[in-house]
């Protein structure tokens, strides 16, 4: 019996010599070939990826998750006080930051409980996403999720300053999430529960406008929220976004926000706060050797 039957020398020649020349070289592989594995792991959890209420526990618990560093360093730099050397928020107690981060946590999860969980179900059941049989490359799912950020940021902005300007908006929408004068990661999602419902819906809205493959709108949902808590994190750390990539704001540009209650009102670019002269340059004071 021939081991290698001579119609397929020609194949096998071929996939060597691919071999040879390096199996680090997707450019010419299948699209989507590096996520499909997961895309492919997803997709036999149908229930799960169109379970109505997946957006909102996703959101949930990626926040609590990406908090957790942040209440570390909030805990350690009452101590320690190398854990608070990049604090620029006000530095508090043990006692006092465990305090605020579980008051804090319980009126995020009465929110989302009584108010999120329902009115997101209800949102995913009018938008029924297709799901596709094959995954993004990684070239249009990078290409997507800067696209949703970038709509997203737009859409924020101009939803954050009417908030701003329409005094009643203000008070009964937006005044809720600025009774956090100091920033820290949970504010992310201190707001009042029209305010969430809204953001979840500008969120929504980016990916469709874009249209984005549904692992796209996952990975962009996920990054969305990272940056909402690094934004209210009250740190300004070395390997934030906005030290790498200085077209985002990061923590001390929001946190002059939650200081002075006007100016840089996008979320994490900086351009239509240039653009529309509401760019605060002053910096918030610096608390952390307090």
């Amino acid at each position: 019996m021939e081991l290698f039957p001579e119609d397929n020398s020609e194949a096998l020649g071929s996939q060597v010599s691919a071999v040879m020349n390096g199996t680090c070289e997707l450019r010419h592989a299948p699209a989507g070939l590096v996520l499909q594995p997961a895309w492919r792991l997803a997709l036999r959890r149908r229930d799960l990826l169109c379970s109505p209420h997946l957006l909102a526990v996703l959101a949930l618990a990626a926040h609590l998750l990406f908090s957790a560093p942040f209440l570390a360093l909030d805990v350690l730099g009452a101590r320690w006080a190398a854990a608070r050397r990049y604090r620029i928020s006000e530095v508090l107690s043990e006692a006092e930051c465990l305090r605020r981060w579980f008051r804090c946590l319980g009126r995020v999860l009465l929110k989302y409980l009584t108010v999120i969980l329902p009115a997101t179900a209800l949102l995913q059941r009018l938008r029924s996403p297709a799901l596709p049989a094959a995954a993004p490359s990684c070239a249009r799912a990078l290409l997507e999720v800067l696209s949703c950020l970038l709509v997203f940021d737009a859409l924020f902005f101009a939803w954050h300053v009417l908030l701003h300007r329409v005094s009643w908006l203000f008070v009964w929408v937006h005044l809720q999430h600025h009774h956090n004068r100091e920033t820290f990661a949970l504010v992310a999602q201190d707001s009042s529960a029209v305010e969430l419902l809204s953001l979840q819906v500008l969120a929504v809205s980016s990916a469709t406008l874009v249209g984005c493959h549904p692992l796209s709108e996952v990975l962009f949902h996920l990054l969305n929220i990272w940056l909402a808590v690094e934004d209210h994190s009250g740190y300004d750390l070395p390997w934030g976004v906005h030290r790498i990539l200085p077209c985002f704001g990061g923590a001390p540009f929001h946190l002059a926000h939650h200081q002075r209650y006007r100016g840089n009102y996008a979320p994490y670019f900086r351009h239509w706060d240039w653009l529309f002269r509401t760019y605060l340059t002053e910096e918030p004071r610096d608390t952390a050797g307090a």
